[in-house]
Formats: C-alpha cells, sequence, structure tokens
C-alpha cells in the first residue's frame, strides 16, 4: 500500500472510497464534498483539503479528511496560546495541518479504515509535518480509539467538554421532566410557556419534507443570527441545497412561525441512533425561543423517534440545566519542534488538571433528581 495525497475529497472517486462510511456523516463523501463543491472550505476560506488516503491497486483502504488550515476558525478546538507563543518566538504557526470534520465540534472517526492502516496514516500526517516545514498536526474530535492509537505514536492529547443529553427509555417529554429536580422542571416548562404565550407555533420538517423554501428561510435565518454577533458565517445556501439532496434523510429542521411568519428555524443532523443539533437562526426575537427550537424540539424529536443520544453543539453550560450533561472530548497533537511540543506537553497536563476539577463542578450541579428532602 502507498500513501496518496489529494487536493480534496471530490478528486477521489466513489468506488475508490474506503469502506468508512459508517464512521458517520459528517466525515462521508458527501457531507465533504459538498463542503468543497459550494465553497464553503478551499479558495480564500483557509481551509484547504488535502485529504491523505492509503491505497491499494488504486483503492482506497484508508483516508484522513485533512486540511491545510491558516487560521484556527471553525476547530472548536481553541490554540491561540499555541499560535501567540510561535509569534512571540518569531516563528510561523500557520499554515498547519488539521484533520477534521469543519465546522463540526462531533466526536467521530477520523482516521477510516483499519487498525494497521490507521497506524500508516498517522505515521503519513506526521511525515507530511515534517517535509513541508508545518509547524503542528491536529486530529479534532476522533474516536477514543483512534486518540489511544494517537497517544502511542507520540501524539499529545488534549481534554475539552461537551453537553450531551442521553435517552433513558422516556416515553414522552414529560416522562423526562420528572426526572428532574423540581426547579429545572419549573424552569423548562417556564421558558416552553413563554414561547407558545407569545403565539409561536413550530412545525417539524423532515427528509423530503423539507422544500427549498424552507431552506431559503433557514439560510436567511442562519445568516442574520451571524450577522447579529459581527461575524461571518461558514456555510451558505448552495451548502445546505447539497445536503438536503444528498443527505435528505439525515435532515430534521425545526420552523418556527408566529402571526403568520416564519421567524426562525434550527437545523439537526441524524446519524445513526444520535442527533445532532448543528445550526439555528432567528429573523425576529422572541424570549426563550433559541431554547425551544435548539433544544426543547430535539428533545422531544430524540424521545419520540427512540434515539440513544442528542449532542446540542459545543460548549454551553446553560445546556446543563436543561438535562444535558457534561461529556468529555478529546483531540490530538503532534508538534514538529521539540522545544514547543515539550512547553506544550507541560501547559496540557496543567489544562487537563482544570478540565476534571472543571467536570465534577459540572456533575455536582446536574439536573437530575437527587436524595434532596424536596424530592
Amino acid at each position: 500500500m502507498q500513501l496518496q495525497l489529494y487536493d480534496g475529497v471530490a478528486s477521489i472517486a466513489r468506488p475508490a472510497w474506503p469502506d468508512g462510511e459508517g464512521a458517520g456523516v459528517f466525515v462521508g463523501r458527501e457531507w465533504l464534498t459538498a463542503l468543497e463543491e459550494t465553497g464553503c472550505v478551499g479558495g480564500a476560506t483557509g481551509w484547504r483539503p488535502l485529504p491523505l488516503a492509503l491505497e491499494r491497486d488504486g483503492r482506497a483502504e484508508a483516508l484522513a479528511p485533512a486540511y491545510l488550515k491558516q487560521h484556527n476558525r471553525g476547530e472548536y478546538v481553541f490554540d491561540w496560546a499555541w499560535s501567540e507563543a510561535y509569534a512571540r518566538a518569531g516563528l510561523q504557526y500557520y499554515p498547519k495541518l488539521v484533520v477534521a470534520s469543519p465546522f463540526t465540534p462531533v466526536t467521530g472517526s477520523r482516521l477510516l479504515g483499519g487498525a494497521d492502516a490507521q497506524a500508516q496514516l498517522i505515521a503519513g500526517l506526521r511525515q507530511l509535518v515534517d517535509d513541508n516545514g508545518l509547524s503542528s498536526a491536529h486530529v479534532l474530535f476522533p474516536t477514543a480509539e483512534e486518540a489511544a492509537r494517537l497517544e502511542e505514536a507520540g501524539w499529545l492529547l488534549r481534554d475539552g467538554t461537551q453537553f450531551h443529553w442521553r435517552n433513558r427509555g422516556y416515553a414522552g417529554f414529560d416522562d423526562f421532566l420528572a426526572t428532574l429536580s423540581r426547579d429545572k422542571r419549573k424552569k423548562i416548562r417556564q421558558e416552553r410557556r413563554r414561547v407558545a404565550e407569545a403565539g409561536v407555533e413550530v412545525r417539524t420538517l423532515a427528509g423530503a419534507e423539507i422544500g427549498d423554501g424552507d431552506w431559503r428561510l433557514f439560510d436567511r435565518c442562519y445568516r442574520q443570527t451571524y450577522l447579529e454577533h459581527r461575524s461571518s458565517p461558514y456555510l451558505n445556501l448552495d451548502f445546505f441545497r447539497r445536503i438536503g439532496d444528498r443527505l435528505a434523510g439525515h435532515c430534521v429542521m425545526f420552523v418556527a412561525s408566529a402571526g403568520g411568519r416564519d421567524i426562525a428555524a434550527s437545523l439537526c443532523v441524524v446519524d445513526g441512533d444520535t442527533l445532532y443539533g448543528r445550526y439555528w437562526g432567528a429573523l425576529e426575537e422572541v424570549s426563550c425561543l433559541h431554547f425551544e427550537l435548539c433544544y426543547y424540539q430535539g428533545l422531544e424529536y430524540a424521545i419520540a423517534k427512540r434515539l440513544r443520544s442528542f449532542e446540542g453543539g459545543a460548549q454551553g453550560e446553560h445546556k446543563l440545566a436543561r438535562g444535558f450533561e457534561p461529556e468529555r472530548t478529546v483531540s490530538a497533537h503532534y508538534i514538529a519542534d521539540l522545544r514547543f511540543r515539550d512547553a506544550i506537553a507541560g501547559w496540557l497536563r496543567r489544562e487537563r488538571e482544570g478540565v476534571s476539577d472543571y467536570m465534577d463542578q459540572l456533575f455536582s450541579h446536574s439536573a437530575y433528581k437527587t436524595l434532596a428532602p424536596e424530592e
């Protein structure tokens, strides 16, 4: 087998794609090519696709969705301190190599292929960095098994925290609420009541039910929210239309309307037994509407469809009061410069202790019932 570097996932013929589609929709060929073909990556975006494939007889036995990065935006693993340290030393941190699903902080396979093939991919990524004078390589949100292999190969592991919801066999939303402490139940009911009293109604669209008008509405909402935060959106209408066509079976949209007007929408992706909250936006401000569209509608959907879990996106301690629980995430990092590798290793050890303490604190504030007297 030999390693082959491509200038994009779209350059890899479909029949040659590795048997890694089961690794998840976010590292599937359709999702990654949609990003390329609609200009969300490539060009002047600072995300240059450079997938690394391990091939035998013209077929990819394994693949790493790698990108040459000129910045750290859209990664959700923040390394500003590292880039600033390089700058103070008069060194260039960018470009760097990143193995990830762009703009998608979702844990899943990042090294498509078996264990032996993964070992060769890991060595190939390191060689790619060393041969081209790059500062580093970063594998974001890999599986625990992949992280272990990367650590065995000398990569540094970094811990992070997200908030996920687990379905414990709830019969309905009220059944879920019954497992929460009294004040958390009350808060959620109050928030949902505020949305209803504002005259907001929500409809759920799945798969082919999502029409072009719905995608155009969603794109308007998505862009408006970025504008209000004085930021630029990573994705565009062409991308949303593309996944709506090619990955319709994975798409779920919640649309809010009031007074006969559609005013907000959120988009989720179903993959296997998990619902992933991905994007949202609003054209009008309504109290608690974000919680309704981004959390409560998703929870109801997951319960109704008997999905195992719901991941509401990166960060957000406010999710804790709404039944989400802390989950540890991991990333892996190869730092080419030995001096910086040692310094960052020490930095990561200290950070890991802080993450552990933070997780302990979060668990002590669980929304779920305890043996408190009130219950």
